[in-house]
């Protein structure tokens, strides 16, 4: 006699597949620091809906399904663009024309730079991965605009600072 309810094994994932769930969370991590400032919401709430609601679920008009995203990933760029948010904020005004301080940028760009700045303070990544990754994120935010090309910029600028010894 077989168990049918037995948890499946979960199979094992490409080396792709993972690229695919680290750069869903990348995507992720910004929409859900632009829902925080944007609502007043706390980390864990928001971290906690983006997990139940949005990982890998169906949308609602039949299209596709939304990526799955690395958890861990997630949660360890929001946990550290909270704790790092000052650090980042300064980095980042640091890098844009003084005419331009943070406050004053659209606040997804906020949101990225705040993503983005989380995983360049953490040496696990290679700088220039996390650049591209996030640039990438912009496209998928500002496809006919320059903001890419101006997110390269300032990304550039803050890994150089975050982490001179990867140059």
């Amino acid at each position: 006699m077989t168990d049918d309810t037995a948890p499946e094994t979960p199979k094992k994932r490409t080396l792709e597949e993972k690229r695919q769930m680290k750069s869903a969370a990348r995507l992720y991590a910004v929409q859900a620091l632009f829902q925080m400032e944007a609502s007043g919401q706390g980390v864990d709430r928001v971290v906690r809906e983006f997990e139940t609601f949005r990982f890998g679920t169906a949308l609602e008009d039949g299209g596709d399904e939304l990526a799955e995203g690395d958890g861990n990933l997630f949660r360890r760029l929001m946990d550290d663009a909270v704790v790092w948010q000052a650090k980042i904020d300064q980095a980042t005004d640091r890098a844009l024309v003084a005419k331009w301080p943070i406050d004053r940028i659209d606040p997804v760009l906020r949101a990225l730079f705040r993503a983005a700045g989380a995983e360049l303070l953490n040496p696990g990544t290679p700088p220039k991965v996390v650049i591209t990754e996030f640039v990438d994120v912009a496209r998928a935010f500002f496809p006919d605009g320059k903001e890419p090309k101006f997110v390269n910029a300032v990304l550039d600028h803050m890994a150089h600072e975050f982490r001179p010894e990867a140059f």
